[in-house]
């Protein structure tokens, strides 16, 4: 860093060495700023519904014609081009960014051991390896390499070798799938004889299934089947049911595996209806595997008998519409966790229900196992042999207790309140549980992980037994190490203190005392939760994080981040590569719109199809509220979206383009109308339900309403945006092309607020350090968009 700073710092020299040299050459003229591509129209026409539009870049979307494609090649080439030269001046911003982002990664070299049976399980990294190794290690064993002296040593790997078995080199991995090693799904077998996986084959454009012998480490000669979606372990790991997709990747077919035999798979089932897709699992005590079927008509569970996986399958339940459903099952009885129709009427939350396995009525009667409670609304569940665990929301916050098992039976529903539930405790500002793998039926012990946006996910293990819970995981961002049990920490100079991973009494509450031993960064990062009147006088949920130390009113450059989509959360963990913006005084703003998730079903229904308007008007309430209360600079506001939250920030870009002075699109949906009308990636009934049916005369205008790609505003300045894609079609490079083009041709230039198109090769969500490039790439772009 030192050779970064001395120019600055001696000036006087340079001049001294000027003074006795050559005279300087005189000073290059300005370059003038790198033209935009400018790839060609070719006009077509499309009607639907008595209306007709016209679009001049449909070319870039037709993969099959080859010219159509070598237009695009070069076209894609130029854009690449075009945003090197752009961002050539933030090369030294981005390398210091990257040399930033990338000090923070957690260098821990190995995840949490998880224990399954007699075995630990694990992925560590080794030295100079680019991809993992899937390991265990018998648990009776681990004791013995653990240094409870020095606890930032952890697991001494070296000395304990003797007692690993390397399950899976996923280095090994990549070299069979063309440099990938995108792994989609793993499971075990319950003898812990093998495990079966799917790896993503990137010539194909598919996940192979293969199932290794974790004795032997050898591949098992079957099944090795292609579009593998989903897989269950019957007959205590004799047999393997798997599912596969069609061409269109709709799961539509079933089968069974016998482990070692040389016989052909067998069919078990077949959906034949297109508009139906197929999904199995295995409840947690193996003894089913539940197979769902649903479709926009209706949903559908059945059982099979894992311990006679060719007996057939017995219709357990069904409802109208798609609902999600999840059974498990528990002595005897199954559960049933739905957010299903009621007597005909939508619920706004999920509900448990229960009925005994040999229940002989036909249809099969289930009954409420709790009562209902707006106070406390379940958004889900897990369950152990012991135990039953719920992650409850109480309006917007999230809390996780426990409750013995079995439930009373007799009485009807109960209150929640009535089973005193334990309440296990939690830090400030909790955004998300996410629920750990959790495999062991039996064990007393259930994994969490904790996110926060002042707070690095922390890897919690509770004891249901007893109620206490000791940190696994967590990084230390401000002294850049990683408070780990069983893995091994970046300094071994943590104190025994600092590094404390005792058992902790629970309470409802978290002391002051304990809260430090989360890692809370709040005393640095200040978390303030706003609600914002958006249209109709709704109030939408507003998180602002900003660095306590370089806040100042009206000042500050602010980063809006948002989702709103598929009832899902947004994403508000704490992400180290934020604090680079963060410390620069920077304000990071989430908004949790219409469309997205921790409101309940109605909530998230007021933002999908018709009501998709909804989500997009939230946007601009939100980004409002930030310059009107002063919390970020008038001019100094951008957005952020991924996925379908790039749909809403385009949109709201389009209806407000004054509002905003830099944009990053991250694989935006942007080309809504096309896309949904002649899908190039395959959809799903859910991707119809959330953003609308051409077909209907109603969703199709709401779509034409709010698409992104056909309502850019003409003769107008936009923000600067970049858009980030790939030229892997699982991605539709196609939307965003297209979007960049038509935003150009469309809207005023401006130098000083180009539209870029930031290309990549590879899936970067599986190599930390090329996310940390696109990162600090995104990070310069806003930087210089605020600077301009």
């Amino acid at each position: 860093m030192l050779h970064l700073v001395k120019p600055l710092l001696r000036p006087h020299l340079r001049r001294m060495r000027w003074a006795h040299s050559k005279a300087p050459k005189p000073p290059k003229p300005p370059q003038a700023p790198p033209k935009p591509p400018n790839p060609p129209q070719k006009p077509e026409a499309f009607t639907l519904h008595d209306h007709t539009w016209h679009d001049p870049y449909s070319w870039m979307s037709k993969l099959n014609d080859k010219v159509a494609m070598r237009h695009m090649d070069m076209y894609m080439e130029q854009e690449d081009n075009y945003t090197q030269a752009v961002m050539s001046g933030t090369d030294r911003l981005q390398s210091k960014l990257q040399s930033e982002m990338a000090s923070r990664l957690s260098f821990d070299l190995s995840t949490p051991p998880l224990k399954f049976g007699p075995w630990l399980y694990y992925r560590r990294v080794e030295e100079g390896k680019q991809f993992p190794v899937l390991c265990r290690r018998l648990a009776s064993l681990q004791d013995e390499f653990i240094s409870h002296n020095l606890p930032s040593a952890g697991f001494d790997f070296t000395s304990g070798k003797r007692i690993e078995q390397k399950l899976i080199d996923y280095n090994l991995e990549a070299q069979r799938f063309g440099g990938y090693a995108y792994e989609e799904l793993s499971e075990v077998s319950p003898d812990h004889r093998f495990i079966a996986y799917t790896m993503y084959d990137k010539d194909k454009d598919l996940f192979r299934l293969s199932v290794r012998n974790l004795n032997s480490g050898a591949l098992c000669s079957k099944p090795q089947a292609e579009r593998v979606s989903n897989l269950a372990w019957a007959k205590d790991g004799q047999a393997l049911l798997y599912c596969v997709t069609d061409q269109n990747k709709r799961p539509y077919r079933i089968y069974c595996s016998m482990i070692g035999s040389t016989d052909e798979d067998v069919l078990v089932f077949e959906e034949s209806d297109n508009d139906v897709f197929v999904n199995i699992r295995h409840t947690k005590d193996f003894r089913f595997v539940t197979v769902n079927t649903f479709s926009i008509e209706s949903s559908k569970v059945f059982l099979i008998n894992a311990a006679d996986p060719l007996s057939g399958m017995d219709l357990v339940w069904q409802c109208e519409g798609i609902a999600h459903c999840i059974i498990e099952h528990h002595q005897g009885c199954l559960f049933l966790f739905t957010d299903a129709a009621k007597g005909g009427q939508s619920v706004d939350n999920h509900y448990l229900l229960r009925s005994p396995v040999d229940s002989s009525s036909s249809p099969r009667i289930w009954e409420d196992v709790f009562v209902s409670d707006p106070d406390w609304v379940v958004e889900d569940m897990d369950f152990s042999h012991t135990h039953l665990v719920l992650n409850i929301r109480e309006g917007r916050n999230f809390r996780l207790c426990s409750v013995a098992l079995p439930l009373p039976a007799g009485k009807g529903p109960v209150h929640l309140k009535e089973l005193h539930p334990q309440f296990l405790p939690l830090p400030k500002y909790v955004s998300q549980i996410s629920p750990g793998p959790n495999y062991d039926y039996h064990s007393s012990n259930m994994r969490f992980t904790i996110s926060s946006p002042v707070m690095p996910d922390a890897v919690v293990d509770y004891d249901l037994s007893n109620g206490n819970w000791k940190i696994i995981q967590q990084q230390n961002i401000l002294h850049e190490r990683t408070k780990v049990l069983y893995g091994t920490a970046s300094s071994a100079s943590i104190s025994e203190n600092t590094l404390n991973t005792d058992v902790f009494n629970s309470a409802n509450e978290v002391s002051p005392d304990d809260q430090q031993l989360w890692n809370d960064l709040s005393e640095f990062y200040a978390c303030e939760q706003h609600n914002v009147s958006s249209y109709e006088g709704v109030l939408v949920p507003l998180t602002v994080v900003y660095s306590r130390k370089t806040k100042k009113e009206d000042q500050n450059p602010g980063l809006l981040h948002v989702h709103g989509a598929y009832g899902e959360l947004l994403d508000k963990r704490w992400r180290s590569e934020l604090k680079s913006l963060l410390d620069r005084g920077w304000i990071v703003a989430y908004a949790d719109l219409r469309g997205g998730g921790g409101g309940g079903k109605k909530w998230h229904y007021d933002g999908r199809r018709t009501k998709k308007i909804n989500s997009i008007k939230d946007f601009i309430s939100c980004a409002n509220f930030l310059v009107d209360k002063e919390i970020v600079h008038e001019k100094k506001l951008a957005a952020s979206g991924y996925s379908a939250g790039g749909l809403v920030v385009a949109s709201a870009v389009n209806q407000c383009p004054h509002l905003f002075t830099a944009a990053v699109l991250k694989v935006p949906f942007l080309d809504a109308t096309s896309t949904l009308l002649y899908p190039i990636i395959p959809l799903t009934a859910a991707d119809y339900e959330e953003f609308g049916y051409p077909g209907d005369i109603n969703d199709f205008h709401a779509i034409r309403d709010y698409s992104p790609y056909d309502n850019i505003q003409k003769g107008v300045l936009y923000p600067a945006v970049l858009i980030s894609s790939s030229f892997n079609t699982r991605f539709g490079v196609w939307e965003a092309a297209k979007w960049v083009a038509r935003v150009r041709e469309r809207t005023i230039y401006d130098p000083k607020r180009p539209i870029l198109l930031n290309l990549t090769t590879d899936i970067v969500e599986e190599n930390r350090y090329l996310q940390c490039k696109e990162s600090a790439l995104e990070t310069a772009f806003l930087i210089k968009a605020m600077e301009s």
